[in-house]
């Protein structure tokens, strides 16, 4: 290299390694014409290009990692020694993205026994000392302790600065002190292991009392929180080797010297060449524009027409066309948003649309709740970056605070009837794929106006389809995770609290970026995420289960269920008297009158008025008054009993009896609850606003709540039941062949558990065995321990432990299974069902053990409940079109874990039971066959609770 003719004046140092990572998880799949990977590329290419237009450095470099074993290791074995190894699709583009800088003619540098940090490091110091200003080219967290004194960082991606304001912002401290706050709190990633206990939060707070580590070291006995000061001094020395494990070494001899880093002007044929050969076409046309004359030399380009396409999964439905080199980050592409005024702009973006054969869409209304909500807007995205919004409902902001809204001057909008009559044959042709995000809601919403959406892909599915239980699955989180993207949020176009104003009253313009942002991020999730369902073979769970259940869904919760108002006012009255009466009871038993829904009033009658046993306080300096604290007092003392039925029916009175009648739908007189089909790691369905699937059912007050969830005249509820599903679901995984006969012969499991375990005959066999083989049946499926079974049966953890350890050898199948799944889910971060289903559960590794276990738990039983959630949404698939098929008016109202709740003509009554139970016991069929039967038990009333 030449030696720069001119000192430096500003540097730019590019963290290579750690963008090509970003890159590679932030783009969706692409390969180029001979099936090599390159998205990692593209986004490395784009940057660079974009970099290298638009800075005013006069010295640029890209630095690598040369290898993953440093100088570190030899510190500390352990180093990074938890990193999985780089994606398969990864380890080609890394040779490939050095070419790339080769391309642009930009200065590299790697070094073995030192990572990229160390480099980065000793450039910004020589940098500095020649009097230049540093800027690098990084988010991560370890190059922080860098800036400051004229070294900035910025994220290409976010396009944002990273100063000392920033990092104070995440580390709590400045950048000086970064340092000591990562010795402290350590670092997972890595491998980095820091103080036990001790959070960047705490960290920060330690050095910003003490100054530093080594003074906060010395200092340590002086902590006044007992396991803060002992961590302190028993890990002092892993404190000090993670201190030089992070802090970055800025006096490598470098490779390159900093005067050979000056910026050269690269060979645009050459450039050309590079970007035709990875099949770059964008990219390449903007370096053609910017160098008209350039001529491609490095390489032949290629002409094929899927070139850097991201490969598609097949779909039944409409083809998805994927254009080379466009699915990219949001800060990458430029946004051209629109408002649709016109008509004529109206029919352009259909025509679009309908050319492309694929079109996301979202919707704006008024509620949230789908059945009453009207629409304010709809926006509609065809390509990355482009997308409009179409406004309909929105009135005058200084009409917002009036209650008539329909009188207040309207911004030029086009009827909403005509709109939707253009959209009606694009939302319901079945050649165009329509892409929502939560597509559910969207679905209700244009039901409601008489459109029949379909076909539909669901982003929010996608990605719990692949990921659930790793992470949330609303569209800002999923923009956060793969884009590293930060959207509009609802509240700061809306407002939020007492300043909302609704989104009809949101300007226009503000209305167009948030709401064709929506739409834009989806289409972009569907590129990325759709490929993948595919590749890791995940397409049956998505296509058999989850998106046909979309419209089945949609349907029952527009159905609602009828709710007698009578009844929930009485049964307020009625929990409301006897609330008042053990009030009573509760004072007179206390000595005198307390407010019984204050904890802390609670406990202090308890154990310090009464002096019962067993009192402790927590953090707040309250005593713990929990319901297993009161059943434990209940044994000694009448108040505390008291204390628990007069919850019980507070949580009746106010959760179910009153809110339920607010909860009645005023157009049609039912109750309409919305169900998450995204809520559970598991794929069960959750229920929400009203909640329909915690209404207490073991007890009898309980009950009555559900006696008020009623049939419409002429009708009855019926109620089809799994028996015993996830334990049959355990006896055919874990191959439990005792279990497996049991079922098979139709005996009572329970008993048959008992007289196995315990060794006594079933016939006259004691209630309390059987009550005993029960609660380990289920529990064990749960990964239940001794101590929690101890507190179901009022028994000693001894006792406990026996009964679980005589329940494993006389079912050491269910041990093996247990250990097995475990050890899988250690291994690969989740469980599967026997349907495929994948269920992440991220705190199988961590280091707190309370969590730890809590996950081996859950690994125990999420691929039984997961298997039960994935039968009974295939039998909720089949049913609508097998009910019609056979005449029958039946409509599926509820979905209860592993209950359904229909509405039927009592003169189909007969017919209708057959029909449930043969779809609904035969819903494995064809995916899988079980070696024990499912057993549906049918239940029929003009009440909930007298039906099941």
């Amino acid at each position: 290299m030449s030696e720069s003719p001119v000192a430096p004046r500003h540097v730019y140092l590019v963290d290579g390694s750690g963008f090509i990572f970003r890159a590679f998880h932030a783009l969706p799949p692409l390969n180029r014409a001979d099936g090599t990977p390159v998205n990692a590329v593209l986004g490395f290419s784009n940057m660079l290009y974009k970099l290298v237009g638009e800075t005013d450095a006069d010295h640029i470099a890209v630095i690598f990692d040369a290898s993953r074993i440093t100088f570190r290791n030899r510190l500390y074995d352990q180093y990074k020694a938890q990193r999985p190894e780089a994606p398969p699709e990864l380890i080609p583009q890394f040779r490939i993205v050095r070419e790339a800088t080769e391309a642009f003619n930009i200065a590299q540098v790697e070094m073995v026994d030192y990572e990229a940090d160390d480099l980065i490091a000793t450039y910004a110091r020589l940098a500095r000392a020649a009097g230049a200003i540093v800027t690098i080219v990084s988010s991560d967290k370890d190059l922080m302790q860098l800036v400051g004194d004229g070294v900035a960082m910025y994220d290409p991606l976010k396009q944002r600065a990273i100063g000392p304001d920033e990092v104070r912002e995440k580390f709590g401290v400045g950048p000086e002190q970064v340092v000591d706050v990562q010795a402290l709190c350590g670092d997972s990633v890595d491998n980095v292991p820091g103080v036990p206990g001790i959070g960047v939060k705490t960290a920060a707070e330690l050095i910003n009392t003490y100054g530093d580590l080594e003074t906060l070291l010395s200092r340590a006995p002086e902590i006044k929180q007992p396991k803060r000061r002992q961590s302190l001094i028993d890990f002092a020395e892993q404190a000090r080797i993670s201190r030089a494990l992070v802090e970055l070494k800025s006096d490598v001899e470098v490779p390159v010297p900093l005067a050979d880093l000056g910026l050269r002007p690269s060979d645009p044929g050459k450039l050309l060449g590079f970007l035709q050969a990875q099949g770059f076409r964008q990219l390449a046309s903007r370096v053609q524009t910017r160098h008209p004359g350039a001529v491609p030399t490095a390489a032949a380009p290629m002409a094929a027409p899927s070139e850097a396409a991201p490969s598609a999964a097949s779909s039944s439905v409409a083809p998805v066309a994927i254009a080379s080199d466009t699915p990219q980050p949001p800060a990458q592409v430029e946004k051209r948003y629109e408002l649709v005024q016109t008509e004529a702009d109206l029919d352009r973006w259909i025509a679009r649309a309908e050319a492309e054969g694929v079109v996301a869409f979202d919707t704006e209304t008024n509620s949230l709740d789908a059945v009453l909500a009207e629409l304010v807007g709809i926006s509609l995205a065809v390509a990355p970056g482009e997308a409009c919004y179409i406004p309909v409902g929105h009135v005058g902001e200084a009409a917002a605070g009036e209650l008539n809204l329909s009188g207040a001057e309207r911004p030029p909008q086009i009827p909403l009837d005509t709109v939707l009559a253009r959209l009606k044959p694009l939302l319901e042709a079945p050649a165009v794929l329509k892409v929502g995000h939560n597509a559910k809601y969207d679905i209700q919403i244009f039901r409601s106006y008489g459109i029949e959406v379909a076909p539909v892909d669901c982003t929010m599915l996608l990605a719990n389809t692949l990921e659930a239980g790793a992470h949330g699955m609303g569209m800002d989180e999923l923009a956060l995770i793969y884009f590293d993207y930060e959207t509009i949020k609802y509240k700061d176009v809306a407002g939020s609290g007492k300043s909302h104003k609704g989104f009809a009253a949101v300007p226009l313009e503000a209305a167009r970026d948030y709401a064709a942002e929506d739409a834009d991020i989806t289409l972009r999730l569907h590129r990325l995420l759709k490929p993948r369902v595919g590749r890791e073979r995940m397409a049956t769970v998505y296509e058999t289960i989850e998106r046909p259940l979309m419209p089945v869904v949609a349907a029952m919760e527009r159905a609602g269920i009828k709710v007698d108002r009578a009844e929930l006012l009485r049964l307020s009255a009625d929990f409301g008297e006897r609330m008042v009466d053990y009030e009573k009871e509760i004072h007179v038993l206390a000595g005198g009158p307390f407010n019984i829904g204050s904890p802390k009033q609670l406990g202090e009658v308890l154990f310090e008025k009464l002096g019962l046993p067993g009192g402790k306080k927590g953090k707040n300096g309250a005593y713990g008054t929990d319901a297993g604290i009161l059943e434990d007092l209940a044994q000694t003392h009448d108040l505390p009993r008291r204390v628990l039925d007069w919850r019980q029916l507070a949580k009746l009175k106010s959760t179910y009896a009153d809110a339920l009648v607010e909860q009645i739908n005023p157009k049609t007189g039912r109750v309409h609850t919305s169900y998450s089909l995204a809520g559970a790691a598991t794929g069960r369905l959750a229920s929400t606003d009203p909640n329909l699937q915690n209404i207490p059912v073991r007890t009898e007050e309980g009950r009555k709540i559900r006696r008020a969830f009623v049939s419409e005249p002429g009708h009855v509820l019926m109620s089809a039941d799994y028996s015993q599903i996830e334990l049959r679901l355990a006896a055919h995984v874990a191959g439990i062949e005792a279990l497996k006969q049991a079922f098979r012969n139709g005996d009572d499991i329970h008993a048959m558990t008992a007289s196995q375990v315990f060794g006594v005959p079933v016939e006259g066999m004691d209630p309390m065995v059987r009550r005993r083989a029960k609660a380990i049946n289920f529990g064990i499926i749960y990964g239940i321990s001794g101590f929690g079974l101890a507190q179901q049966l009022s028994i000693t953890p001894a006792e406990a432990s026996e009964f679980i350890k005589a329940y494993f050898q006389r079912f050491p199948e269910i041990r093996n299974y247990m250990d097995e799944t475990k050890a899988f889910c250690r291994e690969h971060g989740y469980v599967k069902t026997i349907f495929g289903r994948k269920c992440h559960l991220p705190g199988i590794k961590d280091s707190n053990p309370a969590r730890r276990a809590f996950s081996e738990r859950a690994a125990i039983n999420a691929p039984l409940q997961g298997a039960a959630a994935d039968i009974i949404k295939r039998a909720m698939i089949r049913l609508p079109a097998r009910l019609a098929a056979e005449g029958l008016k039946a409509r599926m109202l509820l979905q209860v874990h592993d209950e359904l709740v229909f509405e039927v003509p009592e003169s189909e009554t007969e017919r209708t039971i057959p029909v449930l139970k043969e779809v609904m016991e035969g819903a494995c069929a064809p995916v899988i066959e079980l070696s024990v039967p499912l057993v549906v038990e049918v239940g029929q009333a003009h009440s909930w609770d007298e039906a099941h």
